[in-house]
């Protein structure tokens, strides 16, 4: 009978840029049981709450996490706007929306590029953030910021997308979906990738169900869920379906990421088809937030919930953020069961974890 083994995990790791730690039991080169720490990092972001009013923490907000900090200060500012029970025009929902789907572009081309540093593809690393670059100088002309926009603001948006910019977006996320076309033959398609990637970390919808796993990482083991279906922002008028595959291995996870690329392109070709002729782009609310809200939206990750509570004070009583990190954990720790100690690098990679926007 193999002896009983524990190995630490981190929190630093050569393949994942995350300060993630894990206990890993293992029989020889077999993992038995992962035991997750959490909370290595304290940074007291929703502590701010009573050092910066409801309209600063909007920036607060977007400092979360680095990668998808637009959906953040637009979580918490639908939040605040239910409370003041406003509706925001028109064109920034759909501005709200071209932007969010630039951020869920970006950051599935930094994981793709990351995934393939995992597993030795360097070359493949280097075209995949090549080709992200492409995206941040999108996102840099929009608004000024490369991944940190501040266009957000309670009652809408600061800035605007003019038609010549609009147009720039079309001819560039026609090259960007060129390019990815040639990239994801070779994530899709080649042996080596493949050898590392198909029928490792198989986690079964039943499994996935029953640990509330959400985004692609949910949905490459079959479960069909996607926030942006509720409606938020400009997504009413567009037409899409959740991108879901029913393997729920590595592969699958790294498939569903490439699809959500292609249909972010689809769904800013139809916003910038859409969007309105205005010059209003945020209405004024009066007064302070007094009441709570509860808000889901879909980032990159998957599923984020935002709620807020006020009581007519400038600063808000409380501001709480649960990411799709936090919901991805306990489906990660099953589906390292019985897996190769090599293999866990990858595995955890296959989450996309955002550990410090996970431990505010």
């Amino acid at each position: 009978m193999a002896k009983k083994s524990v190995i630490p995990f981190g929190p630093q790791h050569p393949v994942l840029p995350e300060p993630i730690h894990l206990d890993l039991v293992v029989e020889d080169e077999k993992i038995v049981e992962a035991i997750p720490s959490i909370g290595f990092i304290h940074r007291g972001l929703e502590s701010l709450v009573d050092k910066r009013d409801f309209n600063q923490m909007t920036y607060v907000a977007e400092r979360t996490c680095g990668i998808c900090s637009f959906q953040h200060g637009m979580g918490y500012c639908e939040a605040v706007e239910r409370i003041f029970d406003v509706e925001i025009p028109d064109r920034a929902k759909f501005l709200r929306t071209i932007w969010a789907e630039l951020g869920r572009m970006h950051s599935h081309l930094l994981w793709l590029g990351l995934l393939a540093d995992g597993f030795g593809f360097e070359n493949l690393f280097y075209q995949a953030w090549r080709v992200r670059e492409k995206v941040l100088d999108m996102q840099e002309m929009t608004s000024g910021g490369r991944l940190i926009f501040s266009v957000n603001c309670v009652g809408g948006v600061i800035k605007d997308i003019t038609d010549e910019q609009l147009r720039i977006i079309l001819s560039t996320i026609a090259e960007v979906e060129e390019e990815l076309q040639v990239l994801s033959k070779t994530f899709l398609e080649d042996y080596s990738v493949q050898s590392r990637l198909v029928r490792v970390g198989v986690l079964t919808k039943e499994q996935a169900h029953e640990r509330g796993c959400c985004g692609p990482f949910g949905r490459a083991s079959g479960i069909h869920s996607d926030m942006r279906k509720l409606g938020y922002a400009a997504y009413p008028h567009i037409d899409f379906e959740p991108i879901v595959s029913h393997e729920g291995d590595c592969y699958a996870r790294c498939k569903c990421r490439i699809m959500e690329v292609f249909q972010s392109i689809d769904i800013l070709r139809q916003a910038i088809a859409k969007i309105p002729a205005s010059d209003e782009l945020s209405v004024q609310v009066k007064g302070n937030p007094d009441g709570e809200a509860f808000v889901r939206l879909e980032q990159p990750r998957g599923e984020a919930v935002y709620y807020v509570k006020a009581s007519g004070k400038p600063f808000v009583e409380r501001m709480r953020i649960r990411t799709p990190t936090f919901a991805n954990l306990p489906g990660l720790c099953e589906m390292l069961k019985n897996t190769e100690l090599a293999d866990v690098g990858l595995l955890i990679l296959t989450i996309d974890p955002c550990v410090s926007c996970t431990e505010r």
